[in-house]
Formats: structure tokens, sequence, C-alpha cells
């Protein structure tokens, strides 16, 4: 149903995970209002009605319910030529909650009791280069430039391409898992070719978790996360952290100095003023 649609996501280079998620949603959505009815032939005052009852009934989440108003706003202005006003649905920010960190020590024993090649391989290289689940999916053999020690970051989100250093002792281990695992285009690649799927990346972090004693509530991202705040640790600027990790404004690279301990232990507690 909504294969042009899709076709016109793919010519606009919309990344393929958003290409994903937001087929995925208009299908969902549309699976919900009925087959009797279409979206785009909805009054204005039908189709909201319909978006606040998925919502609430669904239970979306805060992302999920921006990235459904996205896909429907981009679908009727794109394929139907009506603009669509859903301002009054738009959700407001949620409270800022900090994320938990990862210590050096705790990401060292998730990669140490991961023994399969491939999953350590795969989960090192999100920490070392600090990319995105779908930055590591999409990245391909071709992107890795061992000779100039540089990775590139192709089309990642907000569609910018950026480089990054490429770690010798990542270089190392990568080459060890081609030896066994030989992929073909896509450095990490499902068991029938093709690109690895978002799902199985996170299994595989959640399995390497549960293998250690880590009680903290992470999840894959949390690799990133922690890639920039042990830069931000060990004195590296700030601006640089932002270039590394794709950031389009420093505010949200700003995030990371609230995660870091560093200034908090050179500060004093007033029990030593006794």
């Amino acid at each position: 149903m909504f294969a042009e649609f899709e076709t016109l996501l793919k010519i606009k280079r919309y990344s393929p995970n958003t290409i994903i998620t937001y087929v995925g949603l208009l299908q969902s959505f549309s699976d919900y209002i009925g087959e009797f009815q279409e979206i785009h032939r909805l009054d204005s005052k039908h189709l909201l009605q319909k978006i606040r009852e998925v919502i609430l009934d669904r239970s979306y989440a805060y992302t999920t319910q921006k990235q459904l108003l996205s896909a429907l706003q981009l679908y009727l202005k794109e394929m139907h030529n009506r603009e669509a006003d859903f301002s009054t649905l738009r959700p407001r920010s949620p409270q800022r909650v900090l994320p938990d960190i990862l210590s050096l020590a705790e990401v060292k024993l998730i990669l140490d009791k991961t023994e399969n090649t491939k999953h350590k391989a795969m989960l090192t290289t999100i920490y070392a280069l600090g990319l995105r689940s779908g930055e590591l999916i999409d990245l391909q053999i071709a992107h890795l430039d061992g000779s100039r020690n540089m990775v590139f970051i192709k089309q990642a989100k907000g569609r910018k391409d950026r480089m990054l250093p490429f770690p010798e002792k990542l270089k190392n281990l990568l080459r060890e898992y081609y030896k066994t695992h030989k992929p073909k285009k896509f450095l990490f690649e499902g068991q029938n070719g093709g690109p690895y799927t978002a799902g199985s990346l996170r299994a595989v972090f959640k399995q390497a978790v549960k293998r250690t004693s880590i009680k903290k509530n992470v999840t894959l991202h949390s690799l990133r996360h922690a890639f920039a705040t042990h830069l931000l640790e060990s004195g590296t600027d700030l601006r640089i952290i932002q270039e590394l990790l794709g950031h389009s404004t420093i505010k949200t690279t700003m995030l990371y100095t609230h995660l870091t301990n560093t200034h908090l232990l050179k500060v004093k507690s007033p029990l030593e003023f006794l």
C-alpha cells in the first residue's frame, strides 16, 4: 500500500531505519483505522480523532508518537499534496532523566564476557567509534580505510557523512573477525546475507550484559554514551566529541557534561572543613 511512498523516501535519501519506521507506522495506523478507510480520505477532524485513539490505545511512547505524526505529515504532503496540522497532538518533551553510564571497567567486562567473535566485534565497534546502532548496521567494508586510519560513516542521522579515527586495537580485532566470517559487502551481515538486523543487535547486547554482574539500566545505546563520557573524562574537547558523535549542535553534546564525574570528584565535602 505504501510502496510508492517508500520509493520516494529512498529517492530523497532518507536513512534505511527512518524508512522502515515511517512505513511501518503508516501500515500499522492504516490497519488500525480499517481496510475500508484510507488515510488521505479522512477529513481533518476524523484523522485527528483516529490518531488520538491509536496513541492512547497502544500507549505510544514519546518518540513513537512523534515519529507517527511526522510520517503521516510527510505522507500526506508528498503523496496527496495535503498539508496537515498535528500541533495539538505533538507531545511535550519528556522530563530529562540522565542515563546510567557504564564505567571503563564495566565496558571491558561486557566485551570480555562476549566470546562469540562476531558479537564481540560488533559491540567493540560501537564503543570504539561511538556509533548509533543503525550506523553499525549500515557500515560497509568499503567504508574502512586502514591505510589512512579512518572510518567513513555515510548518510547517518540528519543525512550527514562523517569521518572517524580507526583505532589500532579495533583494526586488529576486525582483521581476526574478517578471517573467520568473510563478510561480502556489509561489515556485519545477517545469516542470509544483507545487513544485520537492529533487533538481533539489541539481543546480542542484552545477552552480553546478562553474563555480567552489572545491575545498571543500560541499553545498546549506552555504549555510545560511554564512548562520549569516557572521552570527556579523559580531557577531550567537547567540540571534538560533538564532531565524532555527529551532533548538529553543541547543545546535544552538552548532555555529557552532566554525566561525567571528573569535576565532581574535585569538590571537597564540607565535612572535610570540620
